[in-house]
């Protein structure tokens, strides 16, 4: 979405809170990875750490002392002031069993939403400290513009997936299997890894089947802002459709009609 609803003082000075959120909550994930805690079940049997915690507990106590009128979508904490025009979405690790496995293709997702749209979208790999930023015109990865890549064949395409036996839990799982049997490269860099290598032109396909609203809400404004295309699997509002697929554009439409026969 088009970043007109705020002023350029606005904008910037959301660009640079996001960077401090980035750095505080980077720093405790740092400070837990590949270090001894305990690993607790949630409600849905998805597991969370003390660092998950911590690191949304900063970002709200920061987003509560800046923007006081705002409110918070966080996945540890839930809701607060969930009427507010202006919604922080957060995901403190948006891959937390990597985390826990001691692997780094995890990432802290930030998204600014107003009117159900969202404005601002950040992705943080918090061990390589890259920021990944977009405001559906334009995406920054460490303060340099960054942009999909042409591909103009799904048998080109690098195509990613989080959870290869998920999809046919959801979707036509045949239909997937076909496309992924026809890309160049199919692999499982999974969460919000995936659609940071589409955003930068490392990748030219990113797929989810089903997702939380904390998972999407940041990925819109990044990858519409590279300049690649984001939509639900039928190809509807990604923010609020049934799962994501999220590619550099040029193949879109020929994977939104294959993966839906």
């Amino acid at each position: 979405m088009p970043k007109s609803i705020l002023s350029p003082s606005e904008h910037s000075a959301l660009i640079e809170f996001i960077r401090l959120l980035a750095d505080e909550s980077g720093a405790i994930i740092r400070r837990y990875f590949r270090s001894g805690y305990t690993v607790d079940s949630k409600s849905d049997e998805t597991p969370v750490t003390i660092a998950d915690r911590q690191a949304e507990e900063r970002m709200r106590e920061l987003i509560c002392q800046r923007y006081p009128e705002h409110g918070i979508l966080g996945e540890e904490y839930g809701h607060h002031q969930p009427d507010a025009p202006f919604q922080w979405v957060l995901d403190p690790i948006d891959g937390t069993k990597n985390f826990i496995c001691h692997g780094y293709l995890f990432g802290t997702l930030i998204a600014l939403v107003h009117d159900q749209k969202a404005l601002l979208g950040a992705i943080h790999q918090p061990i390589l400290q890259d920021l990944l930023i977009g405001d559906g015109e334009t995406a920054w990865l460490n303060r340099d513009p960054v942009h999909v890549r042409d591909c103009p064949s799904i048998d080109d395409a690098v195509f990613l997936t989080t959870d290869h036996y998920n999809v046919a839990n959801f979707h036509n799982g045949p239909a997937f299997e076909q496309v992924a049997q026809r890309a160049a490269l199919y692999r499982t860099w999974a969460d919000c890894h995936g659609y940071y290598l589409v955003a930068v032109g490392g990748a030219d396909v990113m797929t989810d089947p089903v997702m939380n609203f904390w998972d999407r809400a940041a990925l819109v404004p990044i990858i519409e802002g590279a300049g690649g295309r984001i939509t639900d699997w039928q190809g509807g509002d990604p923010l609020y459709g049934n799962g994501v697929i999220a590619s550099g554009g040029s193949i879109h439409d020929e994977l939104i009609q294959l993966l839906n026969p």
